[in-house]
């Protein structure tokens, strides 16, 4: 029983770490988390998923999540696993609300099919403005503030956003 209540404890402390560059966002809600296991001698072993290879926020995740298990009074080891790969798909219904309440605008259904072919052009996307729900949007720039993200404009209420891209 003592076991199941670590685990529990555990998992409600990983559960509300968020991400550090979308902070309206848990690891959880992003879909990042895969795991969290309370191995025999105690010590916590979290596994995460980057969102894209190379994502520079993912040694921020590692140090946010071992800090916060550490402050719960755990050991813990924080695992990268790139299989399954991360989906934009795998944000979850609350992360997209909070995207949207934060003026960002959630990704469409990911592609479909296998590995996602490289383009040179600008990807057209089902994107909607998250402060007025329009469609009328136009893309400014391809990359935002991170790599995952890309810069709109409303047509309609004249307000620039950021979109989460559909990987």
């Amino acid at each position: 029983m003592r076991s199941a209540v670590a685990a529990d404890r555990a998992r409600a402390v990983v559960a509300s770490v968020t991400d550090p560059e979308m902070p309206m966002l848990t690891l959880h809600d992003l879909g990042v988390l895969r795991d969290v296991v309370v191995q025999a001698d105690g010590r916590v072993r979290v596994t995460i998923t980057p969102t894209y290879s190379g994502c520079p926020a993912m040694a921020t995740m590692r140090d946010d999540l071992v800090r916060a298990l550490q402050d719960a009074g755990f050991e813990a080891e924080v695992v990268v696993s790139l299989e399954p790969a991360w989906s934009s798909d795998l944000i979850t219904q609350a992360g997209r609300r909070a995207l949207r309440d934060h003026g960002v605008s959630p990704p469409g259904a990911a592609p479909q099919g296998g590995p996602v072919a490289l383009r040179l052009l600008p990807v057209r996307r089902d994107v909607r403005c998250p402060r007025c729900d329009s469609t009328a949007v136009e893309l400014t720039s391809e990359f935002g503030p991170t790599a995952c993200r890309a810069l709109y404009r409303c047509t309609d209420c004249l307000e620039p956003f950021e979109h989460v891209k559909e990987i």
